[in-house]
C-alpha cells in the first residue's frame, strides 16, 4: 500500500471549509477540524502576513502521491486562491489504521504524478507542546528567545491523567493547551531542550513535548 501522510493546515479562521472542499477535489478525503489561536503579536502577523490571530485547523490524511499534489498545487497554480492566509506541511506517517488508509489510498488511484515532478524537501520541523492551559506564553516566550517567530494554540484535555501521575509522582492539571510550532531543523534542538527545562512536566507548565519532520511546506495568501 502506499505510503500515508498527514496534511496540517493553519488558516484564518472561517476558511476551514472552503479549504476542506478544496481538498476533497483533489484527493484527499479524511480529515479533522478544531479551533486555535496564533501566539504572534497584531504587528508581527501584519508584517508576515498572517491575518487574524483566529485559526482554523485542519489535520488531514492523505496518500503520498495526493499530498505531494496537493501541496505542488498550492504552491503553484492555486497560489492566491485560497481566499485567506496560513500555512500547509506534510508530515509522514509510520502507523495508521487500516480503515483511513484504505480510504486515503483508493481516493488518490485516479491521481497521476506529472512526469518529472520532484518534491521540495524542507529543512523545517514541528514542534508540538503540551502544556497546561494558560501556560502557553511563557512556552512561546522560551521558544522565541531561542528563534522560533510564533505558533498556533489548540485546547485540549488531558487524558490517561492517573498512569502519568504515579509514573512521575506529580499532580497533573487535565486542562491542556496543544502549541504547535513550526521551525528550521537547526533549531529544533535549542528550543527543545530549552522548553522542558524551563517549563517540563515538574513545571508549572507541565509541558510535554515533541517534534515531527516536515516534508513539504506552503506558505499561502
Amino acid at each position: 500500500m502506499e505510503a500515508m501522510k498527514v496534511i496540517l493546515s493553519i488558516v484564518e479562521r472561517g476558511q476551514g471549509s472552503a479549504m476542506l472542499r478544496l481538498y476533497r477535489k483533489r484527493y484527499v478525503p479524511i480529515h479533522f477540524q478544531c479551533a486555535g489561536k496564533g501566539t504572534a503579536t497584531s504587528e508581527i502577523m501584519d508584517i508576515l502576513g498572517l491575518g487574524s490571530s483566529e485559526k482554523d485547523v485542519l489535520i488531514s490524511f492523505a496518500a503520498a502521491s495526493a499530498a505531494k499534489q496537493l501541496l505542488h498545487d498550492l504552491d503553484n497554480d492555486l497560489r492566491g486562491h485560497t481566499g485567506g492566509a496560513g500555512i500547509v506541511v506534510s508530515i509522514p506517517v509510520s502507523g495508521l489504521n487500516s480503515l483511513i488508509a484504505n480510504l486515503a489510498a483508493y481516493h488518490a488511484e485516479t491521481l497521476k504524478d506529472k512526469e518529472g515532478e520532484t518534491m521540495k524537501r524542507t529543512e523545517n520541523s514541528l514542534i508540538l507542546v503540551v502544556c497546561a492551559r494558560g501556560c502557553t506564553d511563557d512556552v512561546m516566550s522560551t521558544a522565541k528567545a531561542h528563534g522560533a517567530r510564533g505558533g498556533t494554540v489548540i485546547k485540549g484535555r488531558l487524558s490517561g491523567r492517573k498512569e502519568l501521575e504515579q509514573a512521575y509522582e506529580v499532580e497533573l492539571k487535565a486542562e491542556r493547551e496543544i502549541v504547535a510550532i513550526v521551525v528550521p531543523t537547526d533549531l529544533r534542538g535549542p528550543i527543545m531542550e530549552a522548553i522542558n527545562a524551563e517549563h517540563g512536566l515538574r513545571s508549572e507548565a507541565q509541558a510535554a513535548l515533541c517534534s515531527l519532520p516536515i516534508e513539504q511546506i506552503v506558505r499561502l495568501g
